[in-house]
């Protein structure tokens, strides 16, 4: 029997640092090559001692170094100590779908199925972006409750991703036969369609996460693109005001054209995760959103889309670490 086994690229540790007081994503491997390279633009962006942020890059390349192994711990220790409050929603159900959402992914597994067959059922904004129905009110209402419990309760918890400093990663949290399940059976056979030049036929992981934007925490999230192939984004709740996303053109384009996009409940939007995009603030309330990146190995093997460079892969003991893979384990032999 074999396993694949899944890595993150070394590049994880170093790049994409982002430093939100300063907008800017940076690399650190060292004091001497960081100072180098990012001395210059930090003083124009108002950063009179780029040198006293080493020890906070230092930190950083220390917390990546250790996230998966203690994110795998977090990992075990809720799924023992963890008491849902609705233990059935941890399954993913057809009843927790819109039927709308449930019509178009039949639509779109019909053999010899067109992308013009499907598109008639959603919304297209600029291109290649679209939205469409995915849950249930219901089904939000049961989520966000499970969600702030979880919040709420005493057990720890990690940002979810390297901006966002507030939310929830849904793997830890519980989910992630959720999310394999939405992904494989749901969302494949529309991002076959939408989206096969990116990978959109061949996505076998995920990332998953809560983000939440709060006043006093999060209440935005600056131009940047996503370390995904495809990336989904449903609104969970509706008592928030303002916090619309906009969108740019592909991280390798160069375009003025924004265009807005108003989050709606229980609604999603697909992009490609190369597409540079942004969350204005939100003025009031508190805004949920479940965030999938979903990732092909296939395309990333041959390329990390964060480095732009052939992957060098370090693996990971659990999980899909980012995406990509190595020759699978003959897991008899390691017993």
């Amino acid at each position: 029997m074999s396993k694949t086994q899944y890595s993150i690229c070394r590049c994880f540790f170093t790049h994409n640092i982002f430093l939100k007081e300063y907008n800017i994503h940076v690399k650190y491997r060292e004091k001497d090559q960081f100072l180098q390279d990012y001395s210059q633009v930090l003083w124009t962006k108002g950063c009179s001692s780029p040198d006293l942020l080493i020890p906070k890059l230092e930190a950083e390349y220390l917390r990546r170094k250790q996230l998966h192994d203690e994110s795998w711990n977090r990992q075990l220790l809720v799924a023992k100590e963890y008491k849902p409050i609705h233990p059935q929603i941890f399954t993913l159900q057809p009843l927790f779908l819109d039927p709308r959402f449930q019509e178009i992914v039949s639509l779109a597994e019909k053999p010899e199925q067109m992308v013009d067959g499907i598109l008639k059922h959603m919304e297209s904004h600029q291109e290649r972006i679209y939205s469409l129905p995915v849950f249930t009110k219901e089904f939000c209402k049961l989520f966000l409750d499970e969600l702030v419990n979880f919040e709420e309760s005493p057990l720890p918890k990690d940002q979810p991703n390297t901006m966002n400093q507030y939310g929830i990663k849904l793997d830890e949290f519980g989910f992630d036969n959720f999310i394999s399940s939405l992904r494989q059976t749901y969302l494949t056979p529309l991002t076959k369609l939408l989206f096969p030049d990116v990978g959109g036929e061949s996505l076998d992981s995920h990332k998953a996460f809560i983000v939440t934007y709060k006043e006093g925490q999060d209440v935005d999230l600056d131009y940047h693109y996503d370390n995904a192939e495809v990336t989904l984004n449903v609104c969970l709740n509706e008592d928030f005001s303002d916090g619309d996303l906009y969108f740019g053109p592909m991280r390798n384009e160069t375009s003025s054209q924004r265009l807005g996009y108003s989050h709606k409940l229980g609604r999603g939007v697909l992009h490609r995760g190369q597409q540079r995009h942004g969350a204005l603030p939100i003025s009031d309330g508190v805004r949920y959103n479940l965030i999938v990146w979903m990732r092909s190995s296939q395309v990333r093997n041959e390329l990390c889309p964060m480095c732009d460079e052939k992957p060098c892969l370090v693996p990971v003991k659990n999980g899909y670490g980012d995406g990509f893979t190595t020759s699978t384990v003959d897991i008899c032999s390691t017993v």
